[in-house]
């Protein structure tokens, strides 16, 4: 069942980012465009950010008022709210990453199936990326920063 529930979700979530043109490159970069170097700058996607927004501050008081979620035995809270080195570092390149390429990890899955060349280069590089943070997390660079 948890893994139906999941799929659905995931599903609905695909779906969503089609609909509201969030896997369309052109239009994340045209929202992020902001000075209008390149183009007209697009605020269309801030009305989608600000109600996903919304949507997860009240799907997360409704969720907290229960004990525990309904598909698992607690809730799968990260303990440590540092502010660090790797979170930084993680966020920066993150923030890049959506800027020169137009995409964050949930659109260029559902960009997939349409095999737009920028799509079939980033999803490697991504891969690549996340592989090489993981590599770079257990560096003697990250020794003695908060997990």
């Amino acid at each position: 069942m948890r893994v139906v529930l999941g799929f659905a979700a995931g599903l609905l979530f695909g779906v969503g980012l089609v609909v509201s043109g969030m896997s369309d490159p052109a239009k994340v970069l045209n929202f992020l465009d902001v000075a209008n170097w390149t183009t007209t700058w697009d605020p269309s996607l801030a009305f989608v950010m600000g109600g996903a927004s919304v949507t997860a501050f009240v799907g997360y008081r409704l969720a907290w008022r229960r004990s525990a979620p309904v598909l698992m035995d607690d809730f799968d809270v990260p303990s440590s709210t540092a502010v660090d080195r790797p979170l930084l570092t993680g966020a920066a390149l993150f923030g890049l990453g959506w800027g020169i390429g137009g995409f964050c990890p949930g659109p260029a899955w559902t960009a997939l199936p349409l095999m737009a060349p920028g799509t079939l280069a980033f999803l490697p590089a991504m891969l690549f990326g996340l592989w090489l943070g993981g590599r770079a997390k257990a560096s003697p660079l990250f020794a003695g920063a908060s997990a």
